[in-house]
């Protein structure tokens, strides 16, 4: 027996037909608009989402942004592929000459609102190169931009400074007031060495003249503050530093302070050595380098470890162990600071005004740095006083080594020149640095070149044809004859400089900037920089390393119209493959970045 019932209604009058569709369209209608509302408001901000450029580099130059920013080509191969291992199609540069260039437009003015940039770069684990400016916007004329670039600083007078570093920096024309000190590491007297490593700075010093006085290394900890890493070996002296294969290297010398116009050195213990700071914070003796009383240049080149000479001429390359081959020197002359750069190794020398080019196999001299006519003086103790007497002098001395738009610079003694390298055998002033004599270090940092100087330990920043303009002293020690500036590096987005005599370290800022003082590492990595509010933030394969502290936003109005470029800057071209280059005119979030480095 079914328990089923069927019910009947009977058919609604015409009057109550029209109250209940009257009813159902009050409803309907708001709820349809609000749905079309909802609707044009995600198209809406899809449309604000997408990129002002995005520029694929997988066989064309196109901007699949919609923008019309189509790039212009200068030499990049964009057919390259990788091995058989990896066969990403992506764009090709050469680290000589190729770069694209997006000219301006309305769409790529960044003013002072949030921005993001972000792109997949590859590089090679063995460098015979720097590795350049990944994507830039920047006025030099003005400062003002922007600047990603992953940079290796070496023939900082004789330290690698960096190595492998991102470095994202903005500027609207701003600079520090001033110097800030870092502190004073140990008992220094001379900060002759810094380097960048796995995400810290170190500084290698000289801490007097006597068989008690021994060369320590520090890691800096925080404004004033540095942990002593002890003292590697028994001279006087830590000279030179580097990283290699994931490890910080120094070299150590007996250092002769009255080159540097203090009293003479005492101690009999000689370097020549170089050790490896291992994980447990213990140094490991690498073996003296034979004939070698202190070690000045080190640097990684195609996955080796090479080392010059202090005071002997001397040019050798790590082989393992306690090993080292001694590889010789042009015309048996004393080499000093060592750079890589274009496929080779660069180095300068104490005994005249040249810049040798080691090919891996044999030196080829590049030629002489200029001569100049000047008024001779004499230094009284406190100032240079003029003798009225005209000379002509040649730089006999070679210091430091440097990057500016592509080129190799390199600094001199006693002209207190810096000179660029126009390839053969030309080198071309870029102009004396105020009234010094000797140029010894020199950093490249936001879109800007910097070097420092002797007697007054004064830091320049170069502004083009024969300009250079002082950004202050950093050692103001008195009744001395001679103050250096000696050594630079960039770390937690400011530039460092180590001091002599006083044995301070200081920092300044230009613009605003953040660094990842890490090595990066080969092969394909996603990097984003991210301007959002008031930081400035970078992130690797999707996950955030750095930050910068904060700042006023509105201080940084970054329209400019200089073009935008891929592949090159005021640093140096890249070398490697580029794919995947956006722009986007807001702050990306964390998970759409790391969105991005999943894809």
């Amino acid at each position: 027996m079914s328990n089923t019932r069927t019910i009947t209604r009977e058919p609604l009058s015409e009057a109550m037909q029209i109250t209940v569709n009257r009813k159902i369209r009050s409803f309907l209608i708001p709820l349809l608009a609000s749905l079309l509302h909802v609707s044009v408001g995600m198209v809406l901000f899809a449309q604000e989402g997408s990129p002002a450029g995005y520029w694929k580099l997988q066989g064309d130059l196109l901007d699949s942004s919609g923008n019309q920013n189509t790039a212009i080509n200068h030499g990049v191969n964009l057919s390259a592929v990788g091995n058989e291992h990896e066969n990403s199609l992506a764009a090709l540069f050469d680290g000589r000459k190729s770069y694209l260039e997006i000219p301006h437009s309305q769409s790529l003015a960044l003013g002072t609102g949030d921005f993001s940039v972000s792109l997949w770069v590859h590089t090679t684990k063995k460098l015979d190169d720097n590795l350049g400016d990944l994507i830039t916007k920047y006025d030099p004329e003005t400062r003002r931009g922007f600047n990603l670039s992953l940079v290796n600083h070496a023939g900082v007078t004789g330290s690698q400074a960096n190595y492998r570093n991102i470095q994202f920096g903005i500027d609207a024309g701003r600079q520090s007031a001033q110097w800030r000190d870092e502190g004073r590491p140990g008992k220094s007297i001379f900060i002759h060495s810094m380097a960048v490593h796995a995400g810290n700075l170190y500084a290698g010093t000289v801490e007097g003249r006597t068989n008690d006085d021994k060369g320590h290394v520090y890691r800096y900890k925080e404004t004033g503050e540095w942990e002593d890493l002890g003292t590697p070996w028994k001279s006087n002296g830590v000279t030179s530093m580097a990283s290699f294969q994931g490890k910080l290297h120094v070299g150590v010398s007996r250092v002769l302070l009255h080159y540097s116009g203090l009293e003479p050195t005492l101690s009999h213990h000689i370097g020549g050595k170089v050790f490896r700071l291992e994980n447990d914070g213990q140094w490991t003796d690498l073996g003296q380098l034979l004939g070698l009383d202190g070690i000045n240049g080190l640097v990684n080149f195609k996955g080796n470890l090479y080392a010059t000479g202090f005071y002997q001429p001397g040019f050798f390359r790590y082989e393992g162990g306690t090993s080292w081959q001694s590889l010789g020197t042009p015309d048996d002359l004393r080499l000093e600071a060592l750079a890589v750069h274009n496929g080779s190794i660069y180095a300068t020398s104490y005994d005249e005004g040249s810049v040798f080019r080691f090919d891996g196999k044999v030196w080829h001299r590049t030629g002489t740095l200029g001569t100049a006519s000047r008024t001779q003086a004499y230094w009284d103790g406190k100032k240079w006083v003029p003798t009225g007497l005209k000379g002509e002098e040649t730089g006999t001395q070679v210091y430091s080594l440097g990057l500016h738009q592509g080129k190799l610079v390199a600094g001199t003694w006693p002209e207190g020149k810096v000179y660029r390298y126009e390839g053969g055998k030309t080198w071309k002033s870029t102009g004396r640095l105020g009234d010094e004599q000797e140029i010894m270090s020199s950093n490249h940092y936001n879109g800007k070149l910097y070097a420092g100087s002797l007697p007054l330990a004064e830091i320049f920043r170069y502004d083009g044809d024969e300009k250079w303009k002082s950004v202050g002293r950093v050692d103001l020690t008195r009744d001395v004859i001679y103050r250096r500036a000696y050594s630079l590096a960039v770390f937690k987005g400011r530039l460092f400089s180590g001091t002599f005599p006083s044995g301070h370290v200081r920092s300044f800022e230009a613009g605003k900037v953040v660094s990842h003082d890490t090595e990066l590492k080969s092969g394909w990595r996603h990097i984003a920089a991210v301007k959002s509010g008031s930081k400035l933030k970078l992130f690797i394969d999707g996950s955030q390393v750095a930050e910068s502290d904060d700042f006023e936003a509105k201080e940084f109005d970054l329209t400019n119209k200089a073009p935008l470029r891929i592949g090159f800057g005021e640093y140096d071209f890249f070398n490697g493959r580029i794919k995947n280059v956006r722009l986007h005119r807001r702050a990306l979030t964390g998970i759409e970045i790391a969105n991005q480095a999943r894809n």
